[in-house]
């Protein structure tokens, strides 16, 4: 075989293998772009486009001498005869295609590749089999578009949303257009509370104060100091000595004829304060509520500036006391209820109180507890051992003659207090349903009956519904969007007293004035 016969063959199998390409390509791909032909003295530009793995061939009107091809990394250009061109797609983008002529025209082809529908097909088909696995019995409808997943139709919660949003993610950026089933309302939570708080003091005094208004020709006191000692004056010229007793304590003895008295203090007391609060509170699953038994009370407060004249102006600010509780229950997926509750009982205590700028502020005795915990419906807890158990004990005496044996007592006094405070907080969570409408309601009864009313219509308000209308029924679904909004939690109440704004623990009124 010679060199000539070694050619031609390969020149066979060439075109055998270029024609069952281009029937393949024309098989499966539109008609193939054949652009009119160009001019020798004119360039010519035409637009091409075709898909990623896809290939098309060009018919050209003169041999071509040269090909090139902007990018390579999108689309591919080789010759398969003088007057054909293949042209293959290999990743999405744009670019250039110029083409050379024999008789020096050149032709110009704006190229654009687009992604595979294939792969895009494959891999929504693969997010709609794990949403019908994962979400069963659930219309939901997935396209793609640019990039972008778009995911439509109807889920029963919100955990059914966002898993169908995390698998849908998968496939790319998601917009979520589902609509989700009106869910029902949360359960509602009453806490029931008892507060039993005991305060028991046990206080023992003992003492006396000697005074003489002449006895041995001496006028004078002995006295611990503990106790008032009576004052004994001086007597002027032909005047008897006198005595005056400021505190008379619980036993007085004077003897005339000696002019000897004594004021002794001997006195024994026992207090027990009992205080039982059972406040009942009704909260929404997830929500705070709070509870105030007791009061405020005013705390002036000096500032700093915006005073008349150099005095500084004083602020009263309220702050609260009494029986405080505060909770929030939440229903757990167990079907428990998990509860963060924090009691308190405070006291005003005027033993401890401070004066500022001539106003008396008492001080706060004050029993805090906060913890969280977890209980079934009904269940129980008791937070208890929270005592306050004090004692206290003043001892005086006259130096020397309180050391005497067995008279010494005479010369000495005593008085010792002790004081021994509990308190006992119990918790019952219950998970309760509202009064159904037409069942009547629940009524205090009064030892006496009111006033008549003035008017035979009762005073509440009419009701507007026209006689055999219906209620307008709640929507079956509403967008993802709009109940996430619903489901947001309220602002805050904030009362208002009739003081104004004020500052504080308490946020009571504030009344301000301009102070020495």
């Amino acid at each position: 075989m010679n060199a000539r016969t070694g050619t031609a063959i390969a020149l066979v199998s060439a075109l055998t293998f270029i024609f069952c390409a281009k029937a393949a390509v024309w098989a499966q791909t539109p008609q193939p772009v054949t652009p009119p032909a160009a001019n020798a003295s004119q360039d010519s530009t035409n637009d091409l486009s075709l898909a990623v793995g896809k290939s098309v061939v060009l018919d050209l009107a003169r041999p071509v001498t040269r090909i090139v091809v902007g990018l390579g990394d999108f689309a591919q250009a080789q010759a398969v005869s003088p007057t054909q061109l293949l042209l293959s797609g290999k990743a999405p983008g744009e670019t250039s295609l110029i083409i050379w002529d024999r008789s020096g025209g050149r032709q110009f082809f704006n190229v654009t590749v687009r992604p595979s529908s294939f792969a895009a097909n494959d891999q929504l088909d693969s997010v709609r089999r794990e949403l019908r696995a994962e979400l069963p019995g659930q219309t939901l409808r997935v396209s793609q578009e640019n990039g972008s997943v778009f995911l439509r139709g109807t889920v029963n919660s919100l955990n059914s949303s966002e898993r169908a949003v995390l698998i849908a993610s998968t496939g790319g950026k998601v917009v979520n257009l589902l609509n989700v089933n009106v869910p029902t309302a949360d359960p509602q939570i009453l806490l029931k509370v008892r507060f039993a708080s005991i305060d028991r003091t046990k206080s023992k005094s003992l003492g006396i104060n000697i005074f003489s208004t002449g006895f041995g020709n001496t006028i004078g006191t002995i006295s611990t100091g503990q106790f008032s000692p009576p004052g004994v004056a001086t007597p002027t010229a032909g005047a008897a000595p006198t005595a005056t007793v400021s505190n008379a304590l619980n036993l007085f003895a004077f003897y005339p004829g000696i002019n000897l008295g004594a004021t002794i203090e001997a006195l024994e007391s026992r207090g027990l304060g009992e205080v039982l609060a059972e406040p009942n509170l009704l909260a929404k699953n997830g929500h705070q509520a709070s509870f105030l038994a007791g009061g405020e009370y005013p705390v002036p407060v000096a500032q700093t500036s915006g005073g008349v004249g150099g005095a500084a102006p004083v602020t009263i600010q309220f702050k609260e006391y009494g029986v405080l509780l505060s909770f929030i229950p939440t229903i757990t997926t167990r079907g428990t209820i998990r509860l963060q509750v924090a009691p308190e009982v405070s006291a005003l205590d005027f033993g401890n109180a401070v004066n500022i700028g001539g106003f008396t502020v008492p001080a706060l005795t004050v029993r805090r507890v906060k913890t969280e915990v977890e209980l079934s419906d009904g269940q129980s807890f008791a937070i208890g051992g929270l005592l306050d158990n004090r004692e206290s004990e003043t001892f005086n005496k006259i130096p020397f003659l309180g050391d005497i044996p067995i008279l010494g007592k005479f010369f000495q006094s005593i008085q010792r207090t002790r004081s021994n405070t509990e308190l006992i907080v119990i918790v019952t969570p219950e998970i309760v349903t509202p009064i159904e409408a037409g069942v009547a309601i629940p009524e205090l009864k009064f030892p006496q009956g009111f006033l008549p009313p003035l008017s035979p219509i009762p005073m509440h308000t009419p009701d507007i519904k026209a006689a055999g209308s219906t209620p307008v029924p709640p929507p079956a679904t509403i967008p993802i969007e709009k109940l996430i909004e619903s489901m947001k939690p309220e602002t805050p109440l904030v009362p208002e007293t009739g003081m104004g704004v004020g500052g504080g623990g308490g946020g009571g009124g504030a009344v301000t004035s301009s102070g020495p």
